[in-house]
């Protein structure tokens, strides 16, 4: 089985960059990275220290329903490539990380969620997705439960 981590969309992440509203319609936060655990969710890197990001609610579902969480995110201010490989650079390999599985609908699949490291990552979102019920899975902080990424299956 293949995994792929899938950071935000651009189109969505150029609307932030360019003032777009965020999920509590409020304009994205301009500030600059310390350099120490700002991972943007679109190139999947930490942004580096002394360089501009915003911070911002997201909401990583289309729809308001009673699992459509939010929560604050980090984003690049200047114009990044989304990710596009297999190990993101925000997951780094001793960090813990509560991984969850989804089903097509966007309702948590429950008996999936875990913690995990990203050394585990891989290997844990291949057991959770041996339930052909789970559509995707979602990549949040063990510590804050801040939104990381989206992991699909090839």
């Amino acid at each position: 089985m293949t995994i792929v981590f899938k950071p935000i969309s651009t189109k969505d992440v150029r609307k932030f960059q360019a003032s777009g509203l965020d999920a509590y319609g409020m304009v994205p936060e301009k500030s600059v990275s310390d350099g120490q655990g700002n991972p943007c969710r679109h190139c999947l890197c930490e942004i580096p220290k002394d360089a501009g990001m915003l911070i911002l609610a997201f909401r990583p579902f289309d729809g308001l329903h009673a699992y459509a969480e939010t929560g604050p995110i980090f984003l690049c201010r200047n114009r990044c490539a989304a990710f596009d490989g297999v190990s993101p650079a925000i997951l780094a390999p001793s960090q813990d990380y509560l991984i969850k599985g989804y089903c097509a609908n966007d309702r948590i699949y429950y008996g999936t969620g875990q913690i995990a490291s990203g050394a585990q990552m891989k290997a844990s979102a291949e057991s959770i997705f041996t339930n052909s019920d789970v559509a995707y899975i979602h990549v949040r902080s063990a510590r804050n439960n801040c939104y990381q990424a989206r992991i699909d299956r090839e």
